[in-house]
């Protein structure tokens, strides 16, 4: 007996486009379903089922061990395709054993750990369906004025309300064979795995997404995203993140760049929270440093041929270590700095070779646009 994770992601969504790789509190969407399902002791496979290039090239781009893609169909990729009919084709596709756990995670639910699937799947010993819920404690009326879940005579206080339990979308496993007989992913005897409350919110709209955001730093920051809590030092290159990397000449030979006003904010409101800060940059420009001296950074190092080990002396100076230090970079001239600080982070523009970076956050904003002030703000909430 397999247990094989299935996650269908069309590359068409409407209401937020490109939903499934948007970044998420500075990853692609569908990152953190992987990651956790990687880490989810009693899974052996996991298969994105996409009709999208982007998507499947995104999602290779992790490497994890357990993830591969199955391209679906063009007939079970359309707006009233269901999701039991892509589940049924991948079934028949991969000829799966009857006796195969199949579960199927939604990633419009960035929530889930690796403990709640493994939660829901030592159910399975018991159930013949298990599929995850969220216990909210809101008083539901039918609309012809009765009430569903208590007793408007008598009503509970909220914190001695027992609650209801509502689906949350995150995940549901079925066996293959009732899959394959009911045509349905519930059936037989079902169970029940509780998930936090707050896990009841679904990407489904622009407005879920900003709800969601917001829970899943509160929530997550410690499991599945980094301790910006520890950060002391804060460092940028310039060209591609400070600007847009574009270079501008006048009449006259004069070279110009773009910086964005916002970013400078964000290194001043770091340093009232006690981080300094600073610009590591390969270039060595009298604009860069007038930049810098107008900023009043703590640090600008200019002509850096060796990032990292600029970083490395900074830390031995000011007494930290690199886990310490956030930066922010987008060339492969930052790759072996990035892959060492503790927090590291590329603007949207970045190349491939950047994105793919394990752990790296990938921000929103391009260079030029508030990228700086982007990661800033992500450590500033913390």
């Amino acid at each position: 007996m397999s247990v094989i994770a299935f996650i269908p992601l069309r590359g068409g969504s409407k209401s937020i486009p490109g939903k499934n790789i948007k970044v998420f509190c500075g990853k692609p969407l569908i990152y953190w379903n992987l990651i956790a399902l990687e880490n989810t002791s009693m899974v052996d496979q996991v298969v994105v089922a996409t009709d999208c290039v982007n998507i499947r090239k995104t999602v290779e781009s992790f490497r994890f061990s357990k993830v591969k893609v199955y391209i679906r169909s063009d007939e079970n990729a359309q707006d009233y395709s269901t999701s039991e009919s892509i589940m049924l084709e991948y079934i028949h596709h991969a000829a799966l054993s009857p006796s195969d756990i199949f579960m199927l995670v939604q990633a419009t639910s960035p929530f889930t750990k690796a403990k709640d699937f493994n939660n829901g799947l030592k159910l399975m010993s018991k159930h013949d369906t298990v599929f995850s819920c969220a216990k909210i404690k809101r008083f539901i009326w039918e609309k012809n004025g009765t009430p569903l879940n208590y007793n408007h005579n008598a009503r509970p206080r909220r914190q001695d309300f027992e609650g209801t339990f509502m689906e949350n979308g995150a995940f549901c496993i079925s066996s293959v064979a009732d899959i394959i007989k009911h045509n349905n992913r519930i059936s037989g005897n079902i169970g029940i795995c509780e998930m936090p409350e707050y896990t009841f919110v679904e990407i489904d709209e622009v407005e879920d997404w900003i709800m969601a955001e917001q829970l899943f730093l509160k929530n997550n920051i410690k499991e599945n995203a980094n301790d910006f809590s520890k950060i002391k030092i804060f460092l940028s290159d310039v060209d591609g993140v400070l600007t847009d990397a574009g270079m501008y000449y006048s009449e006259n030979g004069d070279e110009l760049k773009k910086f964005c006003t916002y970013d400078g904010m964000g290194f001043n409101l770091l340093q009232k929270s006690d981080v300094k800060v600073g610009i590591l940059t390969t270039e060595d420009r009298e604009l860069n440093r007038k930049r810098a001296n107008k900023l009043n950074l703590d640090f600008d190092f200019h002509g850096a041929k060796d990032k990292l080990q600029i970083v490395k002396d900074l830390c031995k100076k000011e007494n930290v270590t690199i886990n310490e230090v956030a930066y922010v970079g987008d060339d492969v001239n930052c790759f072996s700095l990035l892959s060492n600080v503790g927090i590291a982070a590329c603007p949207n523009n970045a190349v491939s070779k950047i994105k793919a970076i394990p752990n790296i956050i990938q921000l929103q904003k391009a260079g030029g646009e508030g990228a700086v002030r982007e990661f800033a703000e992500m450590i500033l909430k913390i």
